[in-house]
């Protein structure tokens, strides 16, 4: 009987679906390496094998800056170049300050919403949660509007201004995890004369600091992989996310082919800060969303 549990039908069907998924998820992202690691020339040679026929590192080497035009050309790339070292800084600055400004701004303003009683309260969260429902494609017309009337394109401050100033599912993720805080806590600090901003400061982020954490993680994922406002606001080298960068760099084919051995090496080195962030954090992140969900 012990026996029929550990390989019943349903435990097989559920393991089999997981593979599945897994091997959906990471194929793509095995492919993209093994098209990085091949020479330009033999990429359509036919051979689909998953190890390339002659590996090389002469990819990584060209979206690196370390080889010249004429090396670029004779290992079946194009005289195009991209600047990698100057946009990896431009989204890491973009990710940074996004985050920070997003965990600062939402734990503020889930904690308003959540512990303190003021007019109007509920029919604020109730206009934040209607901001969740507006595709962000909707909006990108007035903010890019906006944001020429401040002269504030090609500049980070007009990259960052509509993610920096409002996280609404920050809001909600937060909140809704500190309403369940034990409200006796505040209480006990309040008849010991602790002022609003201690309890806050003191108590309650040191409490939310698993799901603060999980929404760092989120929104740092959220702004690397962002591309359609970095694409219409910041088209400037100086200020010219990794994601928009690697677009440009595939249209700057003189020939019908982009140069995909390029390409990809590009792309392939743009996911390694992520996949390490994950791979630090990524249990605490499963256990955060767990622990939320339960609460």
């Amino acid at each position: 009987m012990k026996r029929t549990g550990k390989y019943s039908p349903q435990k097989i069907a559920g393991w089999g679906l997981l593979i599945l998924l897994i091997l959906v998820t990471v194929t793509p992202l095995l492919w993209a390496l093994r098209t990085a690691l091949t020479p330009n020339a033999e990429i359509f040679s036919g051979n689909y094998s998953p190890i390339p026929e002659h590996p090389t590192l002469i990819n990584f080497e060209r979206v690196l800056g370390m080889t010249t035009a004429e090396e670029n050309i004779a290992a079946g790339g194009t005289a195009a170049t991209i600047n990698f070292w100057l946009y990896m800084r431009n989204s890491l600055i973009f990710v940074a300050i996004l985050v920070a400004a997003q965990v600062l701004t939402s734990t503020m303003a889930a904690y308003a919403l959540s512990r303190l009683h003021f007019r109007g309260r509920d029919t604020i969260f109730v206009i934040l949660l209607t901001a969740l429902m507006i595709p962000p494609i909707f909006v990108a017309l007035p903010n890019f509007v906006l944001m020429d009337s401040l002269a504030w394109i090609n500049t980070f401050q007009g990259l960052l201004a509509p993610y920096a100033l409002i996280c609404p599912f920050g809001i909600f993720f937060l909140r809704q995890f500190m309403l369940s805080l034990p409200r006796e806590v505040e209480e006990a600090a309040a008849l010991d004369g602790a002022s609003r901003w201690t309890v806050f400061t003191k108590m309650i982020v040191p409490m939310c600091s698993a799901p603060i954490t999980t929404l760092a993680i989120i929104q740092a994922v959220f702004g690397w992989n962002e591309y359609l406002w970095p694409q219409l606001i910041a088209k400037a080298e100086n200020v010219r996310l990794l994601n928009v960068a690697l677009s440009v760099f595939a249209q700057s084919s003189p020939s019908t082919r982009p140069d995909w051995a390029g390409l990809m090496a590009a792309a392939t080195l743009q996911i390694i800060p992520m996949f390490i962030l994950l791979l630090i954090f990524g249990r605490k992140l499963v256990n955060s969303l767990g622990l939320t969900a339960a609460k």
